[in-house]
């Protein structure tokens, strides 16, 4: 009778299992995308005033703090890639204080070189892929991203602090805290959504390997193209397209690039 009641039972358990599990997944990625959403959102910088923001914290960043650009007298960090980027910030709601910008870089033409083919063509792998391999329209390139020092975590954190999104502990709440390490994460759902949003297929970034298995944590899974330079620092070429984006993502991020994903949209919409 004990063997028949373990073999009659043990198909219940299964089932049961994996709706607790579910269960459980569901609540993680509920809270991760409320603490999201009650404290961040994004931006685009669909006019000038808001490109000025976006210029400001990379000339705080990239100019003034980390000094891989020289100094500007408008306090305001640009370049020739500007003209045909789309600029993403994220905001931090109970200040209304820009919380990091990221950018978006288009090509139509093969004239049109992203950052990428300007400066580091030849540190991606011969068998890679490679921006050429795509229709120009199809491809971008992420770059620029920067967060103000007041959402890091110490000021010694200087450029991994600023790609990571640590912040200072000190001036927000417990329950605040939960939420700044998505800054960096949210900057790049952001840039995933704009690109979703005008046709973009192809991406390819310069950036930490140590930022690529922190977002590789949460999903976002870029490929490796080359090998690791000095270029603003210690970093590699990656590659990642639509599929390996929405394929690889996490129940809780998935849930935050739907958000993001919405409010990109409607601002793409009353343009």
């Amino acid at each position: 009778m004990k063997k028949l009641r373990k073999y009659t039972e043990k198909p219940i358990i299964g089932p049961l299992v994996k709706i607790f599990i579910n269960i459980a997944i569901n609540r993680q990625a509920n809270q991760i995308s409320k603490h999201f959403t009650e404290y961040l959102s994004a931006t685009v910088a669909t006019n000038q005033n808001y490109k000025s923001e976006s210029f400001k914290i990379r000339h705080k960043v990239y100019c003034e703090e980390l000094k891989f650009e020289k100094l500007q007298p408008t306090n305001e960090e640009f370049d020739e890639f500007d003209t045909r980027a789309v600029h993403c910030l994220i905001k931090h709601k109970p200040t209304g204080d820009f919380a990091g910008t990221v950018r978006v870089v288009t090509s139509q033409n093969p004239k049109q070189m992203l950052p990428i083919e300007k400066f580091c063509l030849g540190v991606i792998h011969e068998k890679s892929v490679h921006p050429s391999d795509f229709p120009r329209e199809e491809v971008c390139e992420i770059s620029r991203l920067a967060i103000p020092k007041k959402f890091r975590k110490r000021a010694t954190d200087k450029f991994n602090g600023s790609a990571t999104g640590s912040i200072n502990e000190y001036n927000y709440s417990e329950k605040e805290l939960r939420c700044f390490p998505l800054i960096a994460i949210g900057l790049y759902l952001c840039a995933a959504s704009v690109c979703l949003n005008i046709g973009i297929k192809h991406c390819f970034v310069m950036m930490e390997p140590r930022l690529a298995r922190s977002l590789k944590f949460v999903g976002i899974v870029f490929t490796k193209v080359g090998p690791v330079v000095e270029y603003h620092g210690k970093r590699a070429p990656y590659y990642i397209n639509r599929e390996l984006l929405l394929s690889g993502l996490t129940p809780g991020f998935k849930s935050i690039l739907s958000v993001i994903e919405q409010e990109v949209s409607n601002q793409f919409n009353t343009k």
